[in-house]
Parts: C-alpha cells; structure tokens; sequence
C-alpha cells in the first residue's frame, strides 16, 4: 500500500504531461532526497530566499528572484509590486486601490482564468484588440503594438503578456513600446520551460518581470513557481510575501541582496498580499536543486531517452486498423508527444470512447482534441515501467476482438 492508498485515494497514471489537476510533473529524485534533507532543519526565510535569488538570477540573467508557491503567485506578487513599487502605505492598502493607479494592458486573446491573479492584487486588466465579427475559438484578429499603446494612460502600472506560441503582438515590440512610457511588462511563462533558454529568454529581451511555475517542465515541487526581474519590483514582492514580524525596523538587517529595501522603505508593511501565498523552506529547496539541474544537453538526452519510449507505444498500435500514430511537440524543443489519431469508422471507436476506456483504466492523456479524433500521450512524467503499461492498455483498447 503506498501513502495516497493509505489515504483512500488511488494513484492515476498522468499521460497528460504538466496539467496541474493530475498533479503535474512527477519530480527528479536527487530534488526530493533535498526537500527531505531540508525538512530537518529550521531557516531564516529572509535568508533562503535571498540565497535563492542569486541562483534565480544566474540562471534567468535577471537582476534578482524569488521562489513562490506557484506561478499565479508569481503573478499576483508581480502586479502587486508594479502597483505598489517600494510604497508601505499602497502595501498596506491592497487589494483596495482605490486611490491610486492599477491598470494592467493585456492582449484580449491571452486573457483567461488566470487573470484572477491580478484581480487578487487588487490590478484591472485592460484588454486590448479587436475581436472577430463573427468569433471563432480558433481565430483571433492580430493585435499590434499601437493597439497597446493606445491603452496606455496615467493609471497604467504595467503590461502583461502571455508568451504563448502565437501570441501577438510580437514581445519585443511590446517590451520597446513599455520602456518608452516607463512602463514594466510582466511576463506569463508558466508553462515554457522547456526549452532551457526559455529561462532567461525573456529577461534578454528586456522584459521587467517574468513568471515561470516550478512544477511543471523545471520539475520542482508542483507548489513552487518563479518570479525574477528587476531588483527593486523583486524587492517589493519579497516585502508582500514573506514575514515582516520582525523587529523594530531601525534594528533589521536585510540580507545583501535585498539592502534595497532598507534604503527605499519609509517603515515596515504589515502582512502582504502574498502572505497567504507563502512558499516553504522545503519546496524553496527542492525548486533551486531542480533549477541547478535544468541543463539544455540534460534536457536533449531526456528527450531522446523519452522518445524512444513513445516509440515503443507507437511500435504496439501504429499498425492496427483505423489507428494511426505521429510523434509531436506542444510547441518546438518541448517534451515529446505521441499523436494517437483514430478513425471512428473503421475502428468502430471513436476518440472520445478511447479516451474514456483509458481513463477508466486510471490512465488519463492529453484529451484537449479529442472531440476532433485524436489525442496525446504525453511523455513528461512516463518511464520504461508507465510506458508498457501504457502500450499494453491502449493495444488492448484499440484492437478488435
């Protein structure tokens, strides 16, 4: 009996790569052997996290860093420090804002469920672009950087950008729009890493805040997210997140890397916004292990290693009737994936109904297409054991009796 069983619940075979409701990537073991080292000791958490901004920075080539308890944390500490800088009273005040600016710009196309994580800080969200006469899921109208700087005005505190495959306009032209109005871009890279480069790609580009989520394609804990940028936005969000029941604030010494804020702050906030967002020691931990691991040629043998399992499945069912596979990428240098196509008609199964057999059988894949006759397996979180298992249902499910 393992410890969920223990507990009533039965583990599921995720297939679906880094979707958070199956729990998202299953991490590397030299991370976890960390978070269980790190669970015996007691730490200054002003401390860990300054030491974790030197490792975030090395790796991202940003100014400073901060481990979070997800990348919607990482968002909503990212649109508090643009809203508020390094003013205690703005702290003290959110989520009411009241008084002061708090517009965030985004195009209308990348706007989705998780724009709550600016709400949460109290921003608004400006979407710009103009939609379809006539919208389709699948078509949007192309937004360019003159639609976003017409929406610039005095209450705009920032710009957030979804860095998506497809997503216009093009970030770099958004990046130079902002610098000219003196205004920071945050970026929303939960989901891009891989490829490795993606890491410091967007602060190379000039960008002020970029999120990343530590639990999906970094592999740290599923509760863990990166925020990295400018020092004096990083230096705001660590004072909204961690403890400020310290002492009297003339005594406190603030480690190196954030003296910023003992310069800057007027006084002390009281507990911030992200208190309730707060990140622990062990999952700090087990993120910068699993950081110092995330190697571009690691990462290419990984994918090799991967493939050769898809491959294997593939080998298994490719050949049946009505069945057709295709190895395939979310987006270029991601995790590979396995194209499981169906046609209905000659197998006498639709997608749908394979799909739901899987998951009876407690293997859940990538289903976002299945309505159109295919899905994915996934190959993030499978290894030689999870891969026949794998093989052998699905060659089971697809072949006529």
């Amino acid at each position: 009996m393992n410890i969920y069983e223990r507990f009533g619940v039965r583990p599921i075979i995720n297939v679906a790569g880094t979707k958070t409701r199956y729990g998202a990537a299953l991490m590397e073991e030299e991370a976890l052997k960390a978070m269980n080292e790190a669970a015996n000791y007691s730490v200054n958490l002003f401390d860990l996290e300054a030491a974790a901004s030197k490792i975030i920075a090395q790796k991202t080539h940003a100014e400073a860093g901060l481990v979070t308890c997800g990348a919607f944390a990482s968002l909503t500490l990212a649109a508090a420090a643009c809203i508020c800088g390094l003013n205690v009273n703005k702290m003290n005040s959110l989520p009411d804002t009241t008084n002061f600016p708090h517009e965030f710009i985004m195009p209308w196309h990348q706007i989705s469920g998780y724009d709550h994580s600016i709400k949460v800080a109290g921003g608004k969200i400006i979407p710009v672009g103009i939609q379809p006469d006539t919208p389709h899921p699948n078509e949007v109208t192309k937004i360019t950087v003159r639609d976003v700087e017409a929406e610039v005005n005095e209450n705009t505190v920032g710009i957030v950008y979804a860095a998506r495959y497809g997503s216009h306009p093009p970030l770099q032209e958004v990046i130079k729009l902002a610098k000219r109005y003196q205004v920071p871009v945050i970026v929303d890279a939960a989901a891009q890493i891989p490829p490795v480069e993606n890491l410091h790609r967007f602060i190379d580009y000039g960008a002020d805040l970029v999120c990343f989520s530590g639990g999906k394609g970094i592999r740290g804990p599923q509760a863990s997210g990166i925020l990295c940028g400018r020092k004096e936005l990083i230096c705001s969000a660590v004072m909204q997140m961690l403890d400020m029941a310290i002492r009297p604030f003339d005594e406190w010494e603030p480690p190196t890397e954030f003296k910023l804020l003992k310069e800057k702050l007027r006084g002390r906030p009281a507990h911030g916004i992200g208190r309730g967002a707060k990140v622990s020691k062990e999952a700090i931990i087990g993120l910068l292990v699993a950081l110092e691991n995330l190697d571009s040629d690691k990462f290419k043998q990984k994918a090799e290693y991967l493939r050769s399992l898809l491959n294997k499945i593939s080998s298994l069912i490719k050949d049946l009737e009505g069945v057709e596979t295709q190895m395939s990428e979310e987006y270029k240098n991601a995790y590979p994936m396995l194209m499981v196509k169906i046609d209905e008609k000659k197998l006498g199964k639709s997608a749908n109904d394979v799909v739901k057999e899987l998951e009876d059988s407690n293997i859940f894949p990538r289903d976002n297409y299945k309505d159109s006759g295919f899905f994915y397996i996934h190959s993030l979180n499978i290894n030689e054991k999870i891969s026949k298992i794998v093989g052998e249902k699905l060659f089971h499910i697809l072949k006529k009796n």
